[in-house]
């Protein structure tokens, strides 16, 4: 399928559809809305952060209801095991025969769309066994390898205040996110909707608006979304500008003790392109990547030991990458 088929040109205006979907159950947070749903249509992963009670667990089961996919939630905690996820052989016994054999059940992995909440409250062997999943999209088991469901999507969840009892993520295994969204409290309008869309006798409801065929077409669709050269240079340079040493900005020397690698530039890319195609339009542009380079940036740099103690955040970085490095002339 191209970026100008038919059949896209009948899939985009369902995209307004589904932004209509969602916003009957969840009010405000448009912009989280928009990235996950970028992460959804470039094939990636989120990592969402943001204090409790912000509508995280909602949002995301409003999209499996809003694309016909099948969500599950997992709730990590630190005695969690990696079968729990994947999966475990079983013991059967034909009762015809008399013969046992091991049969593979199948973990809550194996879903369209999962939820993984509060991921860093589980141990290093669990995160791992959840990320490799992730990035290969199969799980080996006994020797075996079982294909995960088309489209898989993840989307973690981490609570920025609680630390104690936490195993945070390594900067490899954040790497494996597309985006790293923030989730922030809601304007004292949205809050007030919130009081009164929840404390009611009627519930929003969200109607089913696209299928995973759908979106499986769309995510094709992403790969075919016109980059400029330009753009494609720019991208590529703020990625390396992002790294310590000569002609960094002077901003990246003091605050980023290691800065952000090809994958970042990957994600950048796919992430614009999604963008653009999530407005209708079939060529992105420096507005895509402005909006995006946080998101995909943030948890791919390390600050120094410096940066945390002026306060400073990879934020800031950024804003200053976008700023000081130039757009090819």
């Amino acid at each position: 399928m191209t970026a100008t088929s038919p059949d896209l040109d009948s899939l985009l205006p369902r995209l307004g559809e589904l932004r209509g979907a969602l916003a009957q159950a969840v009010v405000g947070q448009q912009a989280v809305v928009e990235q996950l749903l970028i992460g959804l249509l470039a094939g990636g992963h989120c990592l969402l952060e943001g204090a409790p009670g912000l509508g995280k667990t909602l949002l995301v089961r409003s999209l499996g209801q809003a694309l016909e996919l099948q969500f599950r939630r997992v709730q990590f905690t630190p005695d969690l095991m990696p079968s729990d996820i994947l999966g475990t052989e079983l013991l059967e016994e034909d009762h015809g025969t008399g013969k046992r054999a091991f049969r593979f059940q199948q973990g809550p992995i194996f879903t369209n769309l999962l939820l993984a909440d509060e991921l860093n409250r589980t141990p290093p062997k669990t995160q791992a066994a959840l990320l490799e999943a992730m990035q290969e999209r199969t799980v080996s088991y006994a020797g075996t390898t079982y294909t995960l469901p088309s489209p898989f999507f993840v989307l973690a969840t981490q609570n920025p205040i609680e630390q104690a009892g936490t195993y945070p993520l390594p900067e490899a295994q954040l790497d494996r996110f597309l985006l790293h969204v923030r989730v922030d409290y809601p304007d004292e309008a949205e809050e007030r909707d919130i009081l009164a869309q929840t404390t009611g006798s009627h519930s929003g409801t969200v109607p089913t608006v696209m299928d995973a065929e759908a979106v499986k077409a769309l995510q094709a669709a992403v790969r075919d979304v016109h980059v400029s050269p330009d753009l494609l240079t720019w991208i590529t340079r703020l990625v390396r500008a992002s790294r310590p040493g000569d002609g960094a900005p002077a901003e990246v020397n003091n605050w980023i003790k290691w800065g952000a690698g090809p994958r970042a530039g990957q994600s950048l890319v796919l992430a614009s392109k999604a963008r653009a195609l999530l407005h209708g339009r079939f060529a992105a542009t420096r507005e895509d990547v402005q909006a995006l380079a946080a998101p995909v940036m943030r948890h791919r740099l390390l600050l120094s030991f410096a940066a945390e103690a002026e306060q400073k955040s990879a934020d800031d970085v950024i804003t200053a990458l976008l700023r000081t490095v130039p757009f090819p002339a």
